[in-house]
C-alpha cells in the first residue's frame, strides 16, 4: 500500500483546502494508508516539502489550486517519485485536463489503486510547470483577479474586463523550434494542458502525452470581437476563428515590443522574454 505525504496550501480556495484534506485523510486512514500532512508557508517551502517526502519514498499529494499543483509537481519533475493532485483551489484547471474525480471517495480510490503514468510537463526559464505559460491580456487579467475581493469565476471575469480596457497594441516575436513568426496580438499561450483561467478551454487539442506544446495566438482585432473570443474560451470554439492561430512546437521563445508580464500555472513569475520547453513524460502522475 502506498504511503502519502500531503503538501498543502492552507489558503487555497479561500481555506477550503484544509476541509477537503480532512475528508480525504479520514478515508485514506480508514483504508490503512499512512498519511503525513505538511502545510507550506510559500511556494519555495512547498518544493522543499515535496522533495523531502519523495526522498522518504512517499507518494506526494499537492493539495490546493493550480499554483501548488504546478509547484509541487514541478519539484518532482525528472524524478522517480509518484505524484497526485488533490484539487482544492479556485481554478483546478490541470485537474480538469486529466479528468481527475472530485468526490472524495472516487479520488481516494484512484490514489490507492490508480496507476502513476508518465505525464508531460513544461519548463519556463529553467523552472518546471504543469499547465501553461501565457503572456498578454490573460496574464494581466490574472494579476487583476489576484487583487480583487471577488472569488472563483467572478474574479477572473473582473480581471479580464480590466485587462481588456487597459490593453495597448503589442507585437510579439514567437520563435517555434527555431523558426521566427511575428504577430500583433492580445495574447500568446504555450499550453501543455488545455485549460487555464478557471475552466477556459484555451487549447482544446492540447495533450499531456504528446511531448508537444500547443501555441495559441489570439491576434489583434476589435475589442468587441476580443470580448466575444474571450467568452468562447469557455467552450473552446474560439479556435475556429481566423483571429486565432494554433501551432505546435517542442520549444517556443516569446518576446514583445514592450514589457509584458507572463503567467505560469496561475502564478506571475516575471516578464518577457522567456523560453518555454516541453518535457515529455517527465512526471509520474497518478491519473485516470
Amino acid at each position: 500500500m502506498r504511503s502519502f505525504t500531503a503538501v498543502v496550501n492552507p489558503t487555497a480556495g479561500g481555506g477550503s483546502a484544509a476541509k477537503k484534506l480532512f475528508a480525504l485523510a479520514r478515508l485514506l486512514r480508514e483504508a490503512g494508508a499512512p498519511l503525513q500532512v505538511d502545510y507550506s508557508r510559500d511556494l519555495a517551502h512547498a518544493k522543499d516539502l515535496a522533495r523531502a517526502a519523495a526522498a522518504r519514498g512517499d507518494t506526494v499529494l499537492g493539495v490546493g489550486g493550480d499554483g501548488i499543483a504546478g509547484t509541487v509537481g514541478g519539484a518532482l519533475v525528472g524524478t522517480d517519485a509518484e505524484y497526485a493532485i488533490v484539487p482544492a483551489g479556485r481554478g483546478n484547471d490541470f485537474a480538469r485536463q486529466i479528468d481527475l474525480p472530485t468526490a472524495p471517495e472516487a479520488l481516494v480510490d484512484l490514489l490507492l489503486h490508480g496507476e502513476a503514468k508518465p505525464t508531460d510537463a513544461l519548463e519556463v526559464e529553467g523552472e518546471p510547470a504543469l499547465g501553461s505559460v501565457y503572456a498578454g491580456v490573460d496574464a494581466n487579467a490574472n494579476a487583476y483577479a489576484n487583487k480583487t475581493w471577488l472569488r472563483g469565476r467572478a474574479s477572473y471575469t473582473w480581471g479580464a474586463v480590466k485587462a481588456v480596457a487597459a490593453w495597448r497594441s503589442t507585437t510579439y516575436t514567437v520563435v517555434l523550434d527555431g523558426t521566427p513568426h511575428e504577430y500583433r496580438a492580445y495574447a500568446v499561450v504555450a499550453a501543455n494542458s488545455g485549460y487555464y483561467g478557471y475552466n477556459r478551454h484555451v487549447a482544446p487539442s492540447a495533450s499531456v502525452e504528446d511531448g508537444l506544446l500547443d501555441i495559441v495566438v489570439i491576434k489583434e482585432s476589435s475589442r468587441p470581437l476580443l470580448a466575444r473570443i474571450l467568452l468562447e474560451l469557455e467552450s473552446g470554439t474560439h479556435v475556429t476563428r481566423p483571429q486565432v492561430e494554433v501551432l505546435r512546437a517542442k520549444e517556443v521563445h516569446l518576446s514583445a515590443t514592450r514589457p509584458l508580464r507572463y503567467g505560469s500555472d496561475g502564478e506571475l513569475p516575471g516578464h518577457l522574454p522567456i523560453t518555454v520547453r516541453a518535457l515529455p513524460g517527465a512526471l509520474n502522475l497518478i491519473r485516470p
